[in-house]
This record gives structure tokens, sequence and C-alpha cells, in this order.
């Protein structure tokens, strides 16, 4: 019997997709206005082609090819901005011969905007921030953003990423690295830096689908109590725990991190924090302080983004929070200094870059994709679905090549904690 397997269910992601009603009868001036603004930029040349002819924006050498199937796309670039430019490749207005060559040129041309947009940021983001404080997400809000992204389809993940199902930025410690040597290679390193070994208790706030939580308690021995409010992931990690025969020594929870109750030896929580909006990110990091036994460690793997940015990023909703990650919002190694300080008994003893790796990361799960086209039809992936995707991964590779964002790990350690970080975690 062939076994059946669920398509994937992308409509709380795609909902937010569709382009709006865009102006009408102005797509002549839109044109104008885009291709103007865009033949003024330095650095690569991009061909823009349509109806058969070609317009050079730039003067260096081209670096991508962009095609215009319908002039909606111009309109809804210059209303809209990134979020446009993603609604309207979703619905095929446009195609590109490099999706990341082109992005990346687009966030160099955007440089100067954006350095604007953020000093303006940092100068009324105190005033505004007091009234935002009142309208912050519910929980419900809460759930509801990360069943969006992470429900949409266990299988489809499991084509995407490697074989650990890991679903954050690898490590690469040789040129010919695996993605599977990557991830282990990242895995390995956190717990290095938490020093874990079979006497410890450790809590992660963010399943994942588990390979961190697995791996910890079948390497380094030690119990882990792991949680996520996905209720995918819940249901694939406590089936993984079961067949690695890890039952006794892995506990799979549901619960949203503010109803964690006890006290551990470590707490580990990898690129979760971007899930909490940034009026809610004292009270995780007090939460994971409260959590932790006195001498406790804990380590956050986590995406941030320039620290002069945050101001204005926290606010602006682009492509990403508006079509693949709704509610998202990524701190600054700055925001989470500042949040460490105000509200917990925390200090900061190890804080490393590992961005440089993250664009390879995603290139091989946009690699992975591409190999599994039959499989992907089998999951009746729509065509909508996959150009979101597609454009995702490559926003994202862009976005570390250009050093727009990047992704740390950081210790914090309780007062009482006089531990010494191993060779490797240095």
């Amino acid at each position: 019997m062939t076994e059946q397997v669920p398509p994937v269910d992308a409509s709380g992601l795609l909902r937010h997709a569709a382009p709006r009603r865009m102006w009408t009868g102005l797509e002549k001036t839109a044109r104008k206005v885009v291709l103007a603004a865009g033949a003024r930029g330095a650095g690569g040349a991009i061909e823009v082609v349509e109806a058969g002819r070609t317009h050079r924006l730039g003067t260096g050498d081209p670096v991508a090819r962009v095609e215009v199937h319908d002039p909606r796309a111009y309109e809804a670039l210059l209303r809209s901005g990134s979020v446009g430019l993603g609604a309207s490749y979703i619905a095929g207005w446009w195609d590109a011969d490099d999706l990341t060559a082109f992005l990346r040129e687009m966030f160099s041309r955007m440089r100067p905007l954006l350095n604007w947009m953020d000093r303006l940021g940092r100068a009324v983001g105190e005033v505004l921030d007091i009234s935002a404080r009142l309208a912050a997400p519910s929980r419900g809000d809460d759930e509801r953003n990360v069943q969006a992204h992470y429900d949409v389809s266990n299988e489809f993940f499991e084509l995407m990423l490697d074989d650990t199902m890991t679903y954050s930025c690898g490590v690469f410690e040789r040129p010919d690295a695996s993605l599977r040597d990557a991830q282990l290679a990242k895995i390995d390193r956190l717990c290095s830096k938490l020093d874990l070994g079979p006497g410890d208790h450790l809590v992660e706030i963010g399943s994942g689908w588990g390979s961190f939580a697995v791996h910890a308690a079948d390497r380094y021995g030690c119990r882990v109590t792991t949680t996520t409010v996905s209720a995918a992931q819940h249901s694939y990690v406590t089936g993984r725990v079961a067949e690695a025969g890890l039952s006794d020594r892995v506990s799979v929870l549901g619960d949203d991190w503010r109803d964690l109750r006890g006290r551990f030896d470590k707490l580990v929580s990898v690129e979760m924090i971007e899930a909490v909006d940034w009026r809610h990110h004292d009270d995780f990091l007090a939460a994971c302080s409260a959590l932790l036994a006195d001498g406790g460690l804990a380590a956050l793997q986590a995406i941030v983004i320039d620290d002069r940015s945050f101001s204005r990023a926290k606010w602006h909703k682009d492509f990403i929070r508006a079509m693949v990650f709704p509610g998202g919002c990524l701190p600054s190694v700055a925001s989470i200094t500042a949040c460490v300080a105000r509200a917990t008994d925390l200090r900061i003893v190890d804080l490393e870059d590992i961005g440089r790796h993250y664009a390879e990361t995603l290139q091989r799960w946009a690699a992975n994709l591409d190999s599994h086209e039959a499989q992907l039809q089998r999951l009746k992936v729509s065509t909508e679905f996959r150009r979101l995707w597609a454009l995702y991964l490559a926003y994202c590779e862009a976005a570390f090549l250009e050093r727009h964002v990047s992704d740390v790990q950081v210790v914090l350690a309780k007062p009482s904690w006089r531990g010494r970080l191993s060779a490797r975690a240095a």
C-alpha cells in the first residue's frame, strides 16, 4: 500500500503573501521611478528585461538579470518595498537568473536609505516604545505565528534539511564539511560551551525537530527537558526520542516558555528568541535566569541585526516578518546585553559570531529543495509556496553575505558560576 503523505499546508503563510490592490493606472509612472532610481545606483549592474527591451541599471559589470512579466511588479516594489517585492515574486510577476546576487545588490543599494531610517528610528524609538508596550502580542498570537511557519509539513522540512533535522546555522569547520557535519559541529560547540555531562539536567527552549536534545542526551549523557509550542514538532520529537531509546532521559513538553517550572543545571535555546516579540525580551531572559540553578550556565544562539538597526527594525515589517516569520523580531547584541543587565542576574561570559557560516547553510538548504522536485510535487507543494521559499532562502543568504544580519552564540552564567570555558569554546 502506498503511504499517504499529508500535503504541505502553507495557508498560514500564504495568506500574508497575496499582493494587495495596487495603484490603478500608475504602472508607467512606477516603472519610470523605479528604473530612474535604479540607473543611479553604484556597484554592479542589474539588467531588467521587459517585453523584449533591456534596461541596464548601474554602470558596473552585470550581477543579475531580472525579467519582468507583469508591470504591476514596479508598483508593488514602489509601494511596499521588500513586502511588495516578495508578494510580486510569489505571484510570478518577475524572475531573476540569480536571486541571491540580485538581492545582494538591492541590499547594497538600500544601505544609505536604511542608515537614514536607522538614525530616525533611534531618535524616535523611546517615545514610540511607550505606547507600543501596551499592545504587545498575546500568547495566542505567539503560538499562531510559530505554527504558521513550523507546522507547514514535517515532510517538507525533511527534504530541505539534512538528516539531523537541524533548522539553524551550522558551523563548517572544514571546506569539505557536509551539512550534517556542520550541524553536529554547531551542536557540539554549544554542548562544549555548556560543559555538559552525565550529571546535568538541561532545559531546552525551542525543540526544533529534536536534534539538540537527542544528541546531547546520547553523546553527553545528560537529562534533557525540551519544549515546543509547534504541534508538528512535538509529535516528531516525541517519536524521535522513543526511536532513539532515550525516553528515560529526554522529556518532551508542549509548554510555552512562560509556563516552564523547575531548576536546571544548564539551559539552551537555539534561534528561538527571534520568535519572541521585542516587548517580551526582558521576560524571556528573566525566565531563562529563573530556570537556572545556582552556578548554572545558559547558551543562546540568536540571529541578530546590527545594533544601530534594532530600533528601526523592530517596528518595520519587511518581507520576512510579513510572509515567512509572522511576529518575528531579530534582537541585536546590544539589545540582548541590555535585557540581560536589566532583567536578570546573569552575566555574559562568552560571545562568538558564527554568522559567516549562515550563507553556506542557506545555500545548502536551497540546493536540497532543488534536488527534490519530484518529492515536492508528491507533497503537493504549490508554485506560490515554492517561490516563497526560494525567495526566503535567497533573501536571507543575501542578508548574511552583506552583513545586514549575523548569528551569535552567547554563554550566560549565574553569579555563583566558577567554571572555566573549554578551549574549544574560547
